[in-house]
């Protein structure tokens, strides 16, 4: 109904002005060369009206005759636009599915249709790894890095192919560039805190370590890293601080005092971390410096003297004892560590050398040893530097497992397997 009004009306004023132009009174004359023609006004108009249409249907026609070529090559351009994403679809999918010459082909496709943009080179390198062309794929990500645009995922292609190589001196430099050109991912953060680990570098692994992280395996490192002796001694105090009972800590920081020439406090540093945990690397570091046997009883006595019933303090005396020549005594002690319930292999063999060096090579003192050694191989097995990780032992403790590279997990204890296996 809306639409029969508008045209009713439109239809009205046309007729209207159709009415008014006819009834215009008067002419309209052209006078050239010689000639004259007349006009009335109404059909002058109606004339002039109809030249004027023509005049602009002239002109458009000459407009888009002009556009053509644009738009020829707008409509090209539409049309690999096109097929360039139909390409990255079929490349994507072709890299889901692991189909290498797929990928590859179609990823070229792309390239040539949409030209290098940071989708089509990505795509291409991803795909010339799937086909184990690591080359091509270098190639393709120090395209991608050395654009604004997409710097981070060129880098982390890079990075990715240095790990797999294990080239962790070129990762960590990858890294580095890809901070800056991202800075404060998580991701890279993580990355970069494992990378400081396998190349040794203490303190990056310490500034980039974060809650949950072994920050205090990571400052020991350090201090043992630290070239400046003074610094060092800084570090090490404040480590040491943290944690008095932590026998690395306690060492590096003592380590540090000795060479400083600050023996006296040195040695009040490692009697502070024994009282809290006795550890037997503590002792052999105040001891082994003492070349007298008896000098290292006394010593010994000195330092177990604040918690001298822990079975470690009793095993320690043991052995002092016997490197003394002090039998008695030394059989005092184990017995004390027995009843302490201590039994492990290093006891009975403490055990077995007490034997031999009392009754010697006689009848009793074979039989003493045998049965020493025998409950040696039942015993449960010595406390050593462990990987919580992987099970792996170290002769000293360390920042990071060499075997699994796990940071922070080597401790002193006993290994797990065996301690179940005798509890069964």
């Amino acid at each position: 109904m809306r639409r029969v009004l508008v045209v009713t009306i439109a239809a009205t004023a046309i007729l209207a002005l159709a009415w008014f132009l006819a009834g215009l009174p008067g002419t309209v004359a052209i006078n050239l060369s010689g000639y004259s023609i007349s006009f009335a006004t109404s059909l002058a108009l109606v004339a002039l009206a109809v030249a004027l249409t023509v005049v602009l249907l002239v002109i458009r026609l000459v407009a888009y005759v002009l556009r053509t070529p644009s738009r020829f090559s707008f409509w090209r351009r539409r049309r690999r636009r096109a097929g360039g994403d139909d390409a990255i679809t079929r490349t994507l999918v072709a890299l889901a599915a692991g189909v290498e010459d797929e990928a590859r082909r179609e990823a070229a496709r792309a390239r040539k249709l949409l030209g290098d943009t940071p989708q089509t080179l990505l795509l291409a390198a991803e795909a010339g790894r799937l086909g184990k062309r690591e080359d091509e794929a270098a190639a393709l990500y120090n395209l991608l890095a050395d654009r604004e645009d997409g710097a981070l995922l060129g880098l982390r292609g890079l990075f990715r192919q240095a790990l797999n190589r294990e080239a962790w001196t070129e990762a960590a430099a990858i890294a580095a560039r890809a901070e800056k050109a991202h800075p404060g991912g998580s991701w890279l953060r993580e990355e970069r805190e494992q990378l400081a680990v396998r190349t040794g570098n203490w303190p990056l692994a310490l500034r980039l370590s974060e809650a949950g992280a072994p920050r205090e395996a990571f400052a020991v490192a350090v201090v043992n890293a630290e070239p400046d002796a003074d610094e060092a001694l800084r570090l090490a105090r404040r480590t040491w601080k943290t944690n008095p009972g932590f026998a690395p800590a306690a060492l590096a920081y003592a380590r540090r005092l000795r060479k400083a020439g600050r023996d006296a406090r040195a040695q009040g540093t490692i009697h502070e971390a024994w009282s809290i945990n006795p550890h037997p690397e503590l002792a052999a570091f105040l001891l082994d410096a003492i070349e007298d046997p008896h000098e290292r009883e006394r010593e010994a006595g000195r330092l177990v003297a604040s918690n001298i019933d822990h079975p470690e303090c009793r095993l320690l005396l043991a052995r002092v004892a016997l490197a003394a020549g002090q039998i008695r005594d030394a059989r005092y002690h184990l017995n004390a560590a027995q009843r302490a319930g201590l039994d492990q292999k290093r006891l009975w063999l403490l055990w077995a050398d007490l034997e031999m060096q009392e009754h010697g090579d006689t009848e009793a003192g074979q039989t003493a040893q045998r049965e020493a050694l025998r409950r040696a191989t039942l015993a449960s097995p010595d406390p050593a530097w462990r990987c919580d990780n992987c099970g792996a032992e170290h002769v000293h403790w360390l920042a990071a497992c060499p075997a699994c590279h796990a940071a922070g997990r080597i401790n002193w204890s006993v290994r797990q397997v065996a301690v179940a296996a005798l509890e069964g």
